[in-house]
């Protein structure tokens, strides 16, 4: 694979208030310790990642931000196996002081759990 397999274009990401609503209406949930992650099919040919990791959940900027790092890091890595979702992650409290290899696992764990409960959609 090249590098460009693994970047993260604007078509990857839900841009528009709408694009979350309509993740937020029906979606298929999957929670842990870490993340809520919400999940609905698309009608496109490729997966978009939307992120929405709360100030009052996470009140430590580089927290926020270290977090979405390793959920679209995750996300790139696991491209190719996610196809038609978009999916919203949300983090919760314990998200904050976890070391990096446990969030990354927790999200490996989302990704199959919706991938599986996706397709019957």
């Amino acid at each position: 694979m090249s590098a460009e397999d693994y970047g993260f274009p604007v078509q990857f990401r839900l841009g528009t208030p709408a694009d979350f609503k309509n993740v937020f209406t029906n979606p298929v949930k999957s929670t842990d310790k870490y993340f809520t992650v919400l999940a609905i099919r698309n009608d496109l040919s490729y997966s978009r990642l939307g992120l929405a990791i709360a100030k009052k959940t996470i009140k430590k900027a580089v927290a926020r931000n270290r977090i979405k790092r390793t959920a679209r890091e995750s996300f790139r890595l696991q491209r190719q196996h996610i196809v038609g979702i978009d999916i919203v992650v949300l983090a919760r409290g314990d998200a904050a002081s976890a070391p990096l290899l446990v969030l990354r696992k927790s999200l490996e764990k989302h990704w199959l759990k919706l991938v599986e409960r996706c397709v019957s959609c």
